[in-house]
């Protein structure tokens, strides 16, 4: 956090975010970085920089943790310059200029809320800590993920029927979850379209229960 010039920190500590700053995140930028982000289940948008070359943008944090806030808690969490410039590498690699939000912090309440509903989220998740993004684009999403698993920024999460990608900030690893009895998730005579979210939430739920009461 040394190179962040002192008005710079104290505008991010009274800002009303937390922001984390890992390792690489304040690499030097000769221009503002930016990001377009919606969440699927408020409707907020951030669109505009976030940081540049002295570090994050006061103002920018503020309205960051307000979108990637827990919208069940209605709780907002810190947020992790490294995940967001993750992000950001991720959609310039792709030529993708907008991103929808499905989860980024959570409360542990929360958490323990979607674990209970076999949702399969971890204990410990990343996302507890404000360094997680579970995204989704228009377009090219199997390309975000080769191209998140070449940056070996962190964690990578590929649920391609879902259809999202979880990043975070925290040691390097991957996985896939494509899942058994997923099909229900394409809606009904639509070759192959997605359902929307909340209708995939409802069917990991209905698929969570089935197999638990085929296991009992």
């Amino acid at each position: 956090m040394s190179s962040i010039p002192l008005k710079r920190r104290e505008l991010l500590a009274g800002c009303g975010a937390l922001v984390l700053l890992c390792n690489g995140a304040l690499a030097q930028t000769s221009t503002a970085r930016r990001l377009n982000l919606k969440n699927e289940h408020t409707g907020d948008v951030f669109s505009g920089p976030y940081r540049d070359a002295a570090g994050p943008l006061p103002d920018a944090m503020t309205d960051l943790a307000n979108v990637l806030r827990d919208h069940r808690a209605n709780k907002a969490g810190p947020v992790d310059v490294g995940t967001l410039d993750f992000l950001a590498d991720i959609m310039e690699a792709i030529g993708q200029g907008r991103a929808t939000v499905l989860s980024a912090f959570r409360t542990p309440e929360t958490n323990a809320l979607l674990a209970s509903k076999g949702l399969g989220v971890a204990e410990h998740s990343q996302h507890l800590l404000g360094r997680a993004l579970d995204v989704t684009f228009p377009a090219r999403l199997p390309d975000a993920h080769r191209t998140a698993l070449q940056l070996k920024r962190g964690g990578v999460g590929w649920y391609p029927r879902s259809s999202f990608l979880h990043i975070d900030s925290g040691p390097v690893r991957s996985w896939e979850m494509f899942g058994r009895g997923l099909e229900g998730l394409f809606a009904k005579g639509t070759s192959g379209r997605l359902r929307t979210v909340a209708d995939r939430m409802r069917l990991h739920r209905q698929i969570a229960r089935r197999q638990a009461l085929g296991r009992n």
